[in-house]
């Protein structure tokens, strides 16, 4: 029996395994492949973008409990001399401390220390501030994520009050001064005569409160 043949003659229709596809029936399964794979690639990029966000606050809390990545392992609930913590400021040296800025590529904000380096005894509790603006034409939210350099000493640097891990609202072309207070403690090696505080804004998904 002579099997069926398409008005082209390219190929038969029905015949044995292997038998050639008409062009019209390859271009049409390429076009289905084509659409499942654009699909699955776009759902991919999706879940990335949403798993990135989700992951941010994750990973602050794991550096804010084991200090990695330079994150200060742990915020004093009062400063020297509040209360019955009393920490003794050691006047016999002194270290510099300098403050670096940075923001995420997606978070249109200029934000700078409004002093670049400071000295300081280890165990005297200062207040630095920040100064943060929103370009944008629409209200954003905000998150810094602290780092410390040299790494192993984030853990001698106590922070009393930060804006750090908090959301930061800001209008369209609003201003804000944010502060910062800590101390260094005491028992900081004596080889170590500079040290540096950083801050990244990123931008969070939060909404923006209405004030």
């Amino acid at each position: 029996m002579t099997a069926e043949t398409d008005n082209t003659g390219a190929a038969p229709i029905n015949g044995p395994p292997g038998a050639l596809v008409p062009p019209q029936g390859r271009a049409a399964a390429s076009r289905t492949r084509i659409g499942r794979w654009s699909l699955w690639l776009a759902a991919l990029a999706v879940a990335m973008f949403a798993f990135g966000y989700a992951l941010v606050p994750v990973y602050e809390v794991f550096c804010r409990l084991t200090g990695l990545n330079g994150r200060p392992a742990q915020t004093a609930a009062l400063a020297p001399g509040q209360g019955r913590t009393r920490v003794k400021i050691d006047r016999t040296r002194q270290v510099s401390v300098e403050f670096t800025t940075d923001t995420a590529n997606d978070l249109p904000w200029d934000f700078q220390p409004v002093v670049e380096r400071i000295r300081i005894h280890p165990g005297e509790p200062v207040t630095v501030r920040f100064r943060i603006r929103n370009r944008a034409a629409e209200p954003m939210v905000g998150r810094a994520v602290p780092s410390i350099a040299p790494n192993p000493m984030a853990h001698y640097l106590v922070k009393t009050e930060c804006f750090c891990f908090q959301e930061q609202p800001l209008k369209a072309g609003e201003e804000k001064v944010i502060p910062v207070t800590f101390y260094l403690d005491p028992a900081l090696p004596e080889t170590v005569g500079v040290m540096t505080l950083a801050y990244t804004f990123f931008r969070s998904t939060a909404p923006v409160a209405s004030r």
